[in-house]
């Protein structure tokens, strides 16, 4: 007859945790969220700052209500190492934060602060019709994801380690926010000085309507995959997803080049989207090499995971 308990040997990992007791008892029809429930309880951490693993492999037990104690071989013998991953913020109010600089900054540049930036020029000009124009399209941009962010992503991790908001902060805020608006708004800009080909200016404002739009359709779709409150997905399927791992990030892409185009070719835009674009593209391997390890056959391998026929 299967135990009414198991007591399993606990240890700390890496910094120690004062409170943390050297042995738990559970049930092993108990899900493996109530083991996490159960230590951050008397350590007095936060269930998200814990990261509990086997001592003999490593292997992560996962903070899931759908996981038992039994189906993971936690035995009388196992010893547990419970590491405390430092101060945590959650996934949404990260995105916030980030996406809040580049949302407000171009605007910032353009209109309050412009006689400051550029004080170092004779004669400072309005802003032109296209600077009005890219101003709009950042913001619009960051509009968009701020409100992807607040009803449409579901995240599978409820937080990432608070020390994170710096990192992607300066990324988004830098690069998106001051580095472009500070070239693209100068009065010495192509942007500026009406050296923009209509035609290039014609096919930017397509592209980028039609990355946007295309975006935040994928992002539709992977939302759907995800039920409320869960952290279970599925295999996504529909426009775009055919072809490359990760749609959502070449639409990105395919946006930006439209900024790019209507900003007169700034090397400030296109040095944002070369940079994003090889962080997205490692995003998306990863993700390729995750889908093909958790839906195994059911799932048809890309052979391109962002940029169809190029990565």
């Amino acid at each position: 007859m299967a135990p009414s308990t198991v007591t399993v040997t606990v240890q700390s990992r890496g910094k120690p945790i004062k409170k943390l007791p050297k042995e738990v008892q559970i049930s092993p029809n108990s899900s493996t969220q109530e083991l996490y429930l159960q230590l951050a309880e008397a350590s007095g951490y936060s269930v998200h700052r814990l990261r509990i693993t086997k001592a003999a492999d490593r292997a992560l037990v996962p903070n899931s209500k759908n996981s038992t104690i039994e189906r993971n071989g936690l035995t009388a013998e196992t010893v547990l190492h419970v590491k405390d991953l430092g101060p945590q913020i959650s996934w949404r109010t990260v995105f916030i934060i980030e996406y809040l600089g580049p949302l407000l900054i171009p605007a910032l540049f353009l209109f309050p602060l412009r006689p400051y930036l550029y004080y170092n020029f004779d004669n400072i000009p309005g802003p032109s019709d296209i600077q009005l124009l890219v101003c709009g399209l950042l913001t619009l941009h960051f509009l968009k994801r701020e409100y992807e962010t607040v009803f449409v992503h579901r995240f599978s991790n409820a937080t990432m380690p608070a020390f994170n908001i710096f990192k992607n902060s300066g990324h988004y805020w830098v690069l998106a926010g001051g580095n472009i608006a500070y070239w693209v708004f100068r009065p010495d800009s192509n942007a500026a000085t009406g050296y923009v080909n209509t035609t290039l200016l014609y096919i930017g404002i397509a592209l980028y309507v039609f990355g946007e739009l295309a975006n935040f359709n994928a992002h539709l779709v992977l939302r759907d995959l995800r039920r409320p409150g869960t952290t279970e997905r599925g295999i996504p399927s529909g426009f775009g997803f055919r072809a490359v791992t990760c749609p959502n990030y070449f639409f990105e892409a395919v946006s930006w080049v439209g900024v790019y185009l209507v900003s007169g070719l700034s090397w400030s835009v296109l040095f944002f989207i070369v940079v994003a674009s090889a962080q997205m593209a490692v995003w998306a391997q990863k993700k390729e090499r995750r889908y093909r390890k958790e839906f195994g056959d059911k799932y048809k391998r890309k052979r391109f995971v962002m940029l169809p026929g190029l990565i």
